[in-house]
């Protein structure tokens, strides 16, 4: 078993192959998570698209498999392993990771209160609120 960690979701999958350092996926697997999409004009989401370089297809796609860390370090995306290669971790380029920030949004999140009922930052949008975390170690 695989697990794709990304900006948004987790997704694992028992038929990620990963071969020198890199991660292949189904195409459809790609799409489930990652939310990216193998066409011919390359890989797409929505109406961007990064075409597979010249000369360097089969570094990229083979068959109906994609080198979805491949891909990601092209886009200029950092891609992180365990030794294992059992966890990878697609993270977000640095220029939305900046407008991100930019936005001084804090992003979505959900946890439990000391009660175990769910809380989601989203849930207290437009009201002031205190947010605090700590550690043991």
């Amino acid at each position: 078993m695989t697990t794709i960690l990304t900006e948004t979701s987790e997704f694992d999958s028992a038929s990620a192959r990963v071969a020198d350092g890199n991660l292949w996926l189904s195409s459809a697997e790609c799409e489930n998570a990652t939310g990216w999409t193998l066409k011919p004009q390359g890989l797409c989401q929505g109406d961007i698209c990064v075409p597979v370089p010249t000369g360097e297809e089969s570094t990229f796609v083979d068959k109906d498999n994609v080198n979805i860390s491949a891909f990601w370090q092209h886009m200029d995306r950092p891609v992180l392993h365990d030794q294992a290669g059992n966890t990878w971790m697609l993270g977000m380029g640095h220029a939305e990771r900046g407008a991100s920030l930019a936005s001084l949004q804090a992003p979505d999140f959900t946890l439990p209160d000391v009660n175990g009922d769910m809380h989601a930052l989203s849930d207290y949008r437009g009201k002031r609120i205190f947010l605090t975390t700590w550690s043991s170690w």
